[in-house]
Protein backbone atom coordinates (compact mmCIF):
# COMPACT_ATOMS: atom_id res chain seq x y z
CA UNK A 1 0.00 0.00 0.00
CA UNK A 2 1.41 3.37 -1.03
CA UNK A 3 0.58 6.21 1.40
CA UNK A 4 2.34 8.86 -0.68
CA UNK A 5 5.58 8.79 1.29
CA UNK A 6 8.79 7.46 -0.17
CA UNK A 7 9.91 4.37 1.71
CA UNK A 8 12.96 4.94 3.90
CA UNK A 9 16.18 3.58 2.59
CA UNK A 10 16.97 0.04 3.72
CA UNK A 11 20.06 0.97 5.64
CA UNK A 12 22.17 -1.88 6.93
CA UNK A 13 20.30 -4.54 4.91
CA UNK A 14 21.19 -6.11 1.63
CA UNK A 15 18.65 -6.88 -1.05
CA UNK A 16 17.25 -10.41 -1.18
CA UNK A 17 19.29 -11.04 -4.30
CA UNK A 18 22.51 -10.10 -2.58
CA UNK A 19 24.49 -12.05 -0.08
CA UNK A 20 22.65 -13.29 3.02
CA UNK A 21 22.92 -11.06 6.06
CA UNK A 22 25.10 -12.05 8.97
CA UNK A 23 23.55 -14.90 10.97
CA UNK A 24 24.65 -13.16 14.21
CA UNK A 25 22.44 -10.55 15.92
CA UNK A 26 23.75 -6.99 16.10
CA UNK A 27 25.70 -5.79 19.13
CA UNK A 28 23.83 -4.13 21.99
CA UNK A 29 25.35 -0.80 21.04
CA UNK A 30 23.72 -1.15 17.64
CA UNK A 31 20.20 -1.70 19.00
CA UNK A 32 17.93 1.34 19.11
CA UNK A 33 14.35 2.07 20.10
CA UNK A 34 12.50 2.65 16.88
CA UNK A 35 9.86 4.71 18.77
CA UNK A 36 12.53 7.19 19.72
CA UNK A 37 13.27 7.84 16.05
CA UNK A 38 16.85 6.63 16.23
CA UNK A 39 16.67 3.55 14.00
CA UNK A 40 14.66 1.68 11.41
CA UNK A 41 13.46 -1.86 11.85
CA UNK A 42 14.78 -4.31 9.32
CA UNK A 43 12.34 -6.21 7.12
CA UNK A 44 11.99 -9.94 7.13
CA UNK A 45 15.00 -11.31 5.29
CA UNK A 46 16.07 -14.77 4.32
CA UNK A 47 16.90 -16.72 7.42
CA UNK A 48 13.92 -15.27 9.33
CA UNK A 49 16.04 -12.79 11.35
CA UNK A 50 14.92 -9.25 12.11
CA UNK A 51 16.90 -6.65 14.03
CA UNK A 52 17.58 -2.95 14.28
CA UNK A 53 20.76 -1.34 13.01
CA UNK A 54 21.90 2.23 13.62
CA UNK A 55 21.24 4.91 11.07
CA UNK A 56 23.94 7.18 9.76
CA UNK A 57 23.56 10.83 10.93
CA UNK A 58 21.88 12.05 7.77
CA UNK A 59 19.36 9.22 7.65
CA UNK A 60 18.52 9.64 11.37
CA UNK A 61 17.60 13.27 10.82
CA UNK A 62 15.50 12.30 7.82
CA UNK A 63 13.69 9.63 9.85
CA UNK A 64 12.91 12.08 12.66
CA UNK A 65 11.65 14.63 10.17
CA UNK A 66 9.41 12.01 8.60
CA UNK A 67 7.96 11.03 11.97
CA UNK A 68 7.40 14.68 12.88
CA UNK A 69 5.54 15.09 9.60
CA UNK A 70 3.42 12.05 10.41
CA UNK A 71 2.59 13.51 13.83
CA UNK A 72 1.58 16.83 12.26
CA UNK A 73 -0.60 15.02 9.73
CA UNK A 74 -2.25 12.92 12.43
CA UNK A 75 -1.00 9.64 11.03
CA UNK A 76 1.11 6.93 12.55
CA UNK A 77 1.89 6.42 16.24
CA UNK A 78 4.46 9.18 16.51
CA UNK A 79 1.95 11.61 18.04
CA UNK A 80 1.91 9.63 21.28
CA UNK A 81 5.67 9.65 21.59
CA UNK A 82 7.17 12.84 20.20
CA UNK A 83 6.67 16.56 20.42
CA UNK A 84 8.16 18.92 17.83
CA UNK A 85 11.79 19.53 18.66
CA UNK A 86 13.15 23.07 18.54
CA UNK A 87 16.65 23.98 17.47
CA UNK A 88 19.21 22.17 19.59
CA UNK A 89 16.57 20.27 21.58
CA UNK A 90 16.16 16.51 21.69
CA UNK A 91 12.62 15.15 21.51
CA UNK A 92 11.37 14.04 24.98
CA UNK A 93 8.97 11.11 25.36
CA UNK A 94 5.67 12.24 26.84
CA UNK A 95 5.92 9.75 29.68
CA UNK A 96 8.92 11.69 30.96
CA UNK A 97 7.18 15.05 30.85
CA UNK A 98 4.98 16.31 33.73
CA UNK A 99 3.55 19.50 35.04
CA UNK A 100 5.15 20.66 38.27
CA UNK A 101 2.70 20.67 41.16
CA UNK A 102 3.94 22.64 44.18
CA UNK A 103 1.72 20.77 46.65
CA UNK A 104 3.45 17.46 45.90
CA UNK A 105 6.87 18.39 44.53
CA UNK A 106 7.97 21.44 46.51
CA UNK A 107 10.16 21.00 49.58
CA UNK A 108 8.07 20.35 52.66
CA UNK A 109 9.20 22.17 55.79
CA UNK A 110 9.02 19.68 58.69
CA UNK A 111 6.43 20.34 61.37
CA UNK A 112 9.10 20.02 64.05
CA UNK A 113 10.99 22.92 62.46
CA UNK A 114 7.82 24.99 62.27
CA UNK A 115 7.27 24.33 65.97
CA UNK A 116 10.82 25.39 66.83
CA UNK A 117 10.46 28.60 64.83
CA UNK A 118 7.20 29.35 66.63
CA UNK A 119 8.75 28.71 70.04
CA UNK A 120 11.82 30.83 69.27
CA UNK A 121 9.64 33.78 68.34
CA UNK A 122 7.21 33.55 71.28
CA UNK A 123 9.11 31.95 74.14
CA UNK A 124 12.19 34.13 73.74
CA UNK A 125 9.90 37.05 74.67
CA UNK A 126 8.03 35.18 77.40
CA UNK A 127 11.08 33.70 79.19
CA UNK A 128 13.82 36.13 78.20
CA UNK A 129 17.27 34.95 79.28
CA UNK A 130 15.88 31.61 80.49
CA UNK A 131 14.75 30.54 77.02
CA UNK A 132 18.15 29.25 75.75
CA UNK A 133 18.47 26.76 78.65
CA UNK A 134 14.81 25.72 78.33
CA UNK A 135 15.29 25.30 74.58
CA UNK A 136 18.29 23.01 75.06
CA UNK A 137 16.30 20.91 77.52
CA UNK A 138 13.37 20.58 75.13
CA UNK A 139 15.66 19.40 72.34
CA UNK A 140 17.47 16.88 74.58
CA UNK A 141 16.41 13.45 75.77
CA UNK A 142 13.58 13.55 78.28
CA UNK A 143 13.87 12.07 81.76
CA UNK A 144 11.21 9.71 83.07
CA UNK A 145 9.85 8.61 86.38
CA UNK A 146 8.71 5.10 87.30
CA UNK A 147 5.29 5.10 88.98
CA UNK A 148 5.32 1.89 91.03
CA UNK A 149 2.20 -0.23 90.75
CA UNK A 150 1.00 -1.03 94.32
CA UNK A 151 -1.30 -3.72 92.90
CA UNK A 152 1.71 -5.74 91.67
CA UNK A 153 4.42 -6.50 94.24
CA UNK A 154 5.06 -2.85 95.06
CA UNK A 155 7.52 -3.51 97.90
CA UNK A 156 9.76 -5.73 95.77
CA UNK A 157 9.76 -3.18 92.94
CA UNK A 158 10.63 -0.39 95.37
CA UNK A 159 13.65 -2.39 96.52
CA UNK A 160 14.66 -2.93 92.89
CA UNK A 161 14.47 0.84 92.26
CA UNK A 162 16.68 1.58 95.23
CA UNK A 163 19.28 -0.81 93.83
CA UNK A 164 19.25 1.29 90.65
CA UNK A 165 20.08 4.31 92.86
CA UNK A 166 16.71 5.91 92.08
CA UNK A 167 14.69 7.67 94.77
CA UNK A 168 11.01 8.20 95.44
CA UNK A 169 10.72 11.94 94.86
CA UNK A 170 7.35 12.22 96.67
CA UNK A 171 8.61 10.49 99.80
CA UNK A 172 11.91 12.36 99.62
CA UNK A 173 10.07 15.70 99.47
CA UNK A 174 8.02 14.77 102.52
CA UNK A 175 11.11 13.74 104.47
CA UNK A 176 12.89 16.96 103.49
CA UNK A 177 9.90 19.00 104.67
CA UNK A 178 9.86 17.12 107.96
CA UNK A 179 13.55 17.84 108.51
CA UNK A 180 13.08 21.55 107.81
CA UNK A 181 9.93 22.06 109.88
CA UNK A 182 10.47 19.48 112.58
CA UNK A 183 6.88 18.33 112.06
CA UNK A 184 6.65 14.57 111.42
CA UNK A 185 3.08 14.96 110.08
CA UNK A 186 3.84 17.51 107.36
CA UNK A 187 2.42 16.59 103.95
CA UNK A 188 3.75 17.46 100.49
CA UNK A 189 0.22 18.18 99.28
CA UNK A 190 -0.83 20.66 101.95
CA UNK A 191 -0.53 21.41 105.62
CA UNK A 192 -4.18 20.55 106.34
CA UNK A 193 -4.27 17.20 104.53
CA UNK A 194 -2.71 13.79 104.91
CA UNK A 195 -0.24 12.71 102.26
CA UNK A 196 -0.72 10.12 99.55
CA UNK A 197 1.42 7.20 100.79
CA UNK A 198 0.33 4.86 98.00
CA UNK A 199 2.00 7.01 95.35
CA UNK A 200 5.60 5.90 94.79
CA UNK A 201 7.34 7.50 91.82
CA UNK A 202 11.07 6.92 91.44
CA UNK A 203 13.41 9.22 89.53
CA UNK A 204 17.15 9.45 89.08
CA UNK A 205 18.94 12.33 90.75
CA UNK A 206 19.68 15.63 89.07
CA UNK A 207 22.24 15.25 86.31
CA UNK A 208 21.78 11.47 86.15
CA UNK A 209 20.50 10.54 82.68
CA UNK A 210 20.14 6.81 83.37
CA UNK A 211 17.14 5.00 81.93
CA UNK A 212 14.75 2.64 83.65
CA UNK A 213 14.54 -0.88 82.22
CA UNK A 214 11.22 -1.93 80.69
CA UNK A 215 8.58 -2.91 83.22
CA UNK A 216 8.11 -6.63 83.80
CA UNK A 217 4.92 -8.57 84.32
CA UNK A 218 4.23 -9.61 87.90
CA UNK A 219 2.84 -12.99 88.97
CA UNK A 220 -0.60 -11.37 89.08
CA UNK A 221 -0.41 -10.55 85.38
CA UNK A 222 0.04 -6.81 85.99
CA UNK A 223 2.95 -4.60 84.94
CA UNK A 224 5.18 -3.54 87.83
CA UNK A 225 5.52 0.17 87.05
CA UNK A 226 4.40 2.84 84.60
CA UNK A 227 6.99 5.08 82.92
CA UNK A 228 5.87 8.70 82.66
CA UNK A 229 7.12 12.26 82.86
CA UNK A 230 7.47 12.59 86.64
CA UNK A 231 6.26 16.20 86.45
CA UNK A 232 2.89 14.85 85.24
CA UNK A 233 2.33 13.52 88.75
CA UNK A 234 2.33 17.03 90.25
CA UNK A 235 -1.25 17.86 89.12
CA UNK A 236 -2.44 14.69 90.89
CA UNK A 237 -0.57 15.69 94.05
CA UNK A 238 -2.07 19.17 93.79
CA UNK A 239 -5.58 17.73 93.39
CA UNK A 240 -5.00 15.64 96.53
CA UNK A 241 -8.14 13.46 96.54
CA UNK A 242 -9.36 12.49 99.99
CA UNK A 243 -10.98 9.18 101.00
CA UNK A 244 -14.53 8.92 99.71
CA UNK A 245 -14.18 11.58 97.00
CA UNK A 246 -15.97 11.40 93.66
CA UNK A 247 -13.33 12.31 91.07
CA UNK A 248 -13.59 13.28 87.39
CA UNK A 249 -10.66 13.10 84.96
CA UNK A 250 -12.13 15.12 82.11
CA UNK A 251 -9.41 14.51 79.49
CA UNK A 252 -8.02 11.22 80.74
CA UNK A 253 -6.14 9.54 77.87
CA UNK A 254 -3.53 8.11 77.61
CA UNK A 255 -4.05 7.23 81.28
CA UNK A 256 -1.02 8.05 83.43
CA UNK A 257 -2.84 10.51 85.70
CA UNK A 258 -5.94 8.29 85.84
CA UNK A 259 -3.74 5.41 86.97
CA UNK A 260 -2.16 7.60 89.67
CA UNK A 261 -5.61 8.69 90.89
CA UNK A 262 -6.66 5.05 91.23
CA UNK A 263 -3.46 4.18 93.07
CA UNK A 264 -4.19 6.76 95.78
CA UNK A 265 -7.02 4.51 96.97
CA UNK A 266 -9.10 7.60 97.75
CA UNK A 267 -11.58 7.57 94.88
CA UNK A 268 -15.02 6.34 95.85
CA UNK A 269 -15.98 6.82 92.21
CA UNK A 270 -13.69 7.76 89.32
CA UNK A 271 -14.98 8.90 85.93
CA UNK A 272 -12.35 8.92 83.17
CA UNK A 273 -13.42 10.65 79.96
CA UNK A 274 -11.82 11.47 76.63
CA UNK A 275 -13.45 12.74 73.46
CA UNK A 276 -11.40 10.41 71.22
CA UNK A 277 -12.64 6.82 71.08
CA UNK A 278 -9.22 5.54 69.99
CA UNK A 279 -7.54 7.28 72.92
CA UNK A 280 -10.24 5.98 75.24
CA UNK A 281 -9.45 2.45 74.09
CA UNK A 282 -5.79 3.09 74.85
CA UNK A 283 -6.84 4.23 78.33
CA UNK A 284 -8.74 0.97 78.83
CA UNK A 285 -5.65 -1.02 77.83
CA UNK A 286 -3.55 0.86 80.39
CA UNK A 287 -6.07 0.14 83.13
CA UNK A 288 -6.21 -3.55 82.18
CA UNK A 289 -2.41 -3.75 82.29
CA UNK A 290 -2.01 -2.17 85.74
CA UNK A 291 -5.24 -2.45 87.74
CA UNK A 292 -6.99 -5.63 88.97
CA UNK A 293 -10.45 -6.29 87.59
CA UNK A 294 -12.17 -5.85 90.95
CA UNK A 295 -10.66 -2.36 91.38
CA UNK A 296 -11.61 -1.13 87.92
CA UNK A 297 -15.12 -2.56 87.76
CA UNK A 298 -17.93 -0.35 86.51
CA UNK A 299 -19.15 0.49 90.00
CA UNK A 300 -15.86 2.26 90.79
CA UNK A 301 -14.34 3.27 87.44
CA UNK A 302 -16.47 4.63 84.64
CA UNK A 303 -14.70 5.18 81.28
CA UNK A 304 -16.56 7.36 78.77
CA UNK A 305 -15.96 9.01 75.42
CA UNK A 306 -17.86 12.30 75.31
CA UNK A 307 -17.18 15.92 74.45
CA UNK A 308 -15.86 17.37 77.68
CA UNK A 309 -17.06 20.86 76.80
CA UNK A 310 -20.62 19.76 77.63
CA UNK A 311 -19.82 18.00 80.90
CA UNK A 312 -21.10 20.88 82.99
CA UNK A 313 -24.54 20.28 81.48
CA UNK A 314 -24.33 16.49 81.84
CA UNK A 315 -23.25 16.33 85.48
CA UNK A 316 -23.38 19.71 87.19
CA UNK A 317 -22.11 20.04 90.79
CA UNK A 318 -21.41 16.28 90.92
CA UNK A 319 -17.71 15.85 91.82
CA UNK A 320 -15.49 16.62 94.79
CA UNK A 321 -12.33 16.75 92.68
CA UNK A 322 -11.95 17.40 88.95
CA UNK A 323 -8.75 17.11 86.91
CA UNK A 324 -8.76 19.05 83.61
CA UNK A 325 -5.62 18.01 81.70
CA UNK A 326 -6.49 19.72 78.42
CA UNK A 327 -5.21 19.15 74.87
CA UNK A 328 -2.37 21.56 74.12
CA UNK A 329 0.57 22.13 71.79
CA UNK A 330 2.52 19.40 73.66
CA UNK A 331 5.75 21.35 73.22
CA UNK A 332 8.24 18.52 73.69
CA UNK A 333 6.33 16.17 71.38
CA UNK A 334 5.99 18.91 68.75
CA UNK A 335 9.78 19.30 68.61
CA UNK A 336 10.58 15.60 68.32
CA UNK A 337 7.78 13.82 66.41
CA UNK A 338 6.30 14.46 62.98
CA UNK A 339 3.47 12.03 63.67
CA UNK A 340 0.33 13.68 65.10
CA UNK A 341 2.12 17.04 65.25
CA UNK A 342 -0.21 19.99 65.82
CA UNK A 343 2.17 22.25 63.88
CA UNK A 344 1.39 20.56 60.56
CA UNK A 345 -0.03 23.02 58.04
CA UNK A 346 -3.33 21.15 57.92
CA UNK A 347 -3.88 21.75 61.67
CA UNK A 348 -3.18 25.48 61.70
CA UNK A 349 -6.80 26.39 62.45
CA UNK A 350 -6.99 23.80 65.23
CA UNK A 351 -3.85 25.26 66.80
CA UNK A 352 -5.22 28.78 66.69
CA UNK A 353 -8.43 27.70 68.42
CA UNK A 354 -6.68 25.76 71.21
CA UNK A 355 -6.99 28.46 73.93
CA UNK A 356 -10.75 28.70 73.31
CA UNK A 357 -11.11 24.90 73.55
CA UNK A 358 -9.05 24.86 76.75
CA UNK A 359 -11.17 27.61 78.31
CA UNK A 360 -14.38 25.74 77.46
CA UNK A 361 -13.04 22.52 78.99
CA UNK A 362 -11.91 24.24 82.19
CA UNK A 363 -15.25 26.04 82.52
CA UNK A 364 -17.08 22.71 82.07
CA UNK A 365 -14.85 21.09 84.68
CA UNK A 366 -15.57 23.86 87.19
CA UNK A 367 -19.30 23.57 86.54
CA UNK A 368 -19.02 19.84 87.29
CA UNK A 369 -17.32 20.57 90.61
CA UNK A 370 -19.59 20.83 93.63
CA UNK A 371 -19.53 24.12 95.59
CA UNK A 372 -16.55 23.90 97.91
CA UNK A 373 -14.87 21.31 95.68
CA UNK A 374 -11.58 21.72 93.85
CA UNK A 375 -10.31 21.41 90.29
CA UNK A 376 -6.79 21.32 88.85
CA UNK A 377 -6.04 22.63 85.36
CA UNK A 378 -2.90 21.31 83.66
CA UNK A 379 -1.09 21.33 80.31
CA UNK A 380 2.25 20.18 78.92
CA UNK A 381 2.87 23.53 77.21
CA UNK A 382 5.05 26.51 78.12
CA UNK A 383 2.70 29.05 76.53
CA UNK A 384 1.10 31.52 78.92
CA UNK A 385 -1.72 31.85 76.36
CA UNK A 386 -2.62 28.22 77.12
CA UNK A 387 -1.86 28.45 80.84
CA UNK A 388 -2.41 31.61 82.91
CA UNK A 389 -4.63 33.33 80.36
CA UNK A 390 -6.96 30.33 80.13
CA UNK A 391 -7.28 30.17 83.93
CA UNK A 392 -8.10 33.86 84.32
CA UNK A 393 -10.46 33.69 81.33
CA UNK A 394 -12.41 30.74 82.77
CA UNK A 395 -12.74 32.47 86.15
CA UNK A 396 -14.14 35.53 84.39
CA UNK A 397 -16.59 33.47 82.31
CA UNK A 398 -18.00 31.69 85.36
CA UNK A 399 -18.37 34.97 87.21
CA UNK A 400 -20.06 36.80 84.32
CA UNK A 401 -22.27 34.06 82.85
CA UNK A 402 -23.03 31.79 85.83
CA UNK A 403 -22.47 34.03 88.85
CA UNK A 404 -20.07 31.42 90.26
CA UNK A 405 -17.02 32.45 92.24
CA UNK A 406 -13.71 30.64 91.76
CA UNK A 407 -10.58 31.13 93.85
CA UNK A 408 -7.00 30.30 92.83
CA UNK A 409 -5.21 28.22 95.47
CA UNK A 410 -1.59 28.94 96.36
CA UNK A 411 0.81 26.19 95.26
CA UNK A 412 4.07 28.02 95.88
CA UNK A 413 5.07 25.42 98.49
CA UNK A 414 5.46 22.92 95.60
CA UNK A 415 8.46 24.90 94.39
CA UNK A 416 10.14 24.51 97.75
CA UNK A 417 9.20 20.86 98.28
CA UNK A 418 10.27 19.57 94.86
CA UNK A 419 13.16 21.91 94.08
CA UNK A 420 15.64 19.00 94.18
CA UNK A 421 13.76 17.11 91.46
CA UNK A 422 12.26 19.74 89.13
CA UNK A 423 13.15 23.14 87.74
CA UNK A 424 10.33 25.67 88.27
CA UNK A 425 9.70 28.95 86.47
CA UNK A 426 9.58 31.53 89.28
CA UNK A 427 7.37 34.18 87.68
CA UNK A 428 3.99 32.57 86.96
CA UNK A 429 1.10 34.92 87.73
CA UNK A 430 -1.13 32.00 88.72
CA UNK A 431 -0.25 28.34 89.09
CA UNK A 432 3.15 26.67 88.78
CA UNK A 433 5.24 25.74 85.73
CA UNK A 434 7.91 23.04 85.52
CA UNK A 435 10.38 23.93 82.77
CA UNK A 436 12.90 21.57 81.12
CA UNK A 437 16.52 21.85 82.20
CA UNK A 438 19.47 19.68 81.26
CA UNK A 439 20.06 18.57 84.85
CA UNK A 440 16.34 17.96 85.51
CA UNK A 441 14.84 17.36 82.10
CA UNK A 442 11.18 16.92 83.03
CA UNK A 443 8.23 18.85 81.71
CA UNK A 444 7.03 21.21 80.56
CA UNK A 445 4.08 20.86 82.94
CA UNK A 446 1.78 23.66 84.05
CA UNK A 447 -0.78 23.16 86.83
CA UNK A 448 -3.11 25.45 88.72
CA UNK A 449 -5.49 24.60 91.55
CA UNK A 450 -8.93 26.24 91.71
CA UNK A 451 -11.54 26.13 94.46
CA UNK A 452 -15.18 26.68 93.63
CA UNK A 453 -16.66 28.99 96.25
CA UNK A 454 -19.89 27.93 98.02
Amino acid sequence: MNDGLAPPPAVGLRSPSGPSPSPFPPRNSERRNVRGGCGVSGADVPGGRTWVRPLPPGAAMAAMAAMAAMAAAGTGRARAWLRPAGPGRTPTPRRLRHKKKWATTDFRFPSTKLALQNFDVNYSVQFGDLWPSIRVGLLSEQKYGALVNPFASGARVALQMERLDAEDFVGEAQRAAQRETGDPQVSPVGADRPGLPNLLCYTFRRGDVSRFPPARMSQLGLLEYYLMDAASLLPVLALSPQPGDAVLDLCAAPGGKTLALLQTGCCRRLTANDVSTSRTERLRRVLRSYVPADVRDDSRVHVTSADGRHWGELEADAYDRVLVDVPCTADRHSLSEEDDNIFTRARKKERQLLPMLQLQLLAAGLLSTRPGGEAVYSTCSLSHLQNEYVVTGAIQVLADQYDIGVQVEDLSHFRQLFRDTFSFFPRCRVGELVVPHLTANFGPTYFCKLRRLP
